[in-house]
């Protein structure tokens, strides 16, 4: 896997700030793998609230406050099951987000979400879109070599929201 801009060399040269680590992450996974919308997400179990703490189109899915987990197909096989969940078709997505008309809007018709563990702590989740048919079980596997830089990203982000309280 080649690493375009390489992702060390920037988190190196970052003085230790999450936002660098994360946009070396979504270069990583555009590299490498393919994404048009690319969103991280964390999730907060025992208080059962999430937030998304990246995203690369921020006037369509902006990060922002805490929101509620909704119970669903989804939540059971991503949250509790931690299995990546995948969706090629506009149709499959409209069955677990009610936001699909956007995400069709945005031209993009598939979707992958990937849950990044530490061991057995869920970090969050690498939600990546893309066109109808895009994630293939071959891009899929490509995710492989991007759950170190993720763990990265997602405790160096943890670290600085510790810091700032």
């Amino acid at each position: 896997m080649t690493e375009k801009p390489d992702f060390l060399l920037t988190l190196s040269n970052s003085d230790g700030r999450s936002i660098d680590a994360l946009n070396a992450l979504h270069q990583l996974v555009e590299n490498n793998i393919g994404v048009r919308l690319f969103t991280l997400t964390t999730f907060d179990i025992s208080s059962a609230k999430a937030q998304r703490i990246y995203s690369n189109m921020p006037n369509d899915y902006p990060v922002s406050g805490v929101k509620d987990i909704e119970e669903g197909p989804w939540t059971e096989a991503v949250i509790t099951k931690g299995n990546v969940f995948v969706a090629n078709t506009i149709k499959e997505i409209s069955k677990v987000f009610d936001d699909y008309k956007l995400i069709k809007n945005l031209g993009c018709e598939s979707v992958v979400n990937i849950p990044i563990f530490l061991g057995e702590k869920l970090l969050g989740t690498l939600n990546c879109l893309h066109e109808e048919g895009y994630y293939t079980n071959q891009r899929i596997a490509a995710f492989n070599g991007i759950q170190l830089p993720a763990i990265v990203c997602f405790l160096l982000h943890k670290l600085e929201e510790n810091t700032e309280k």
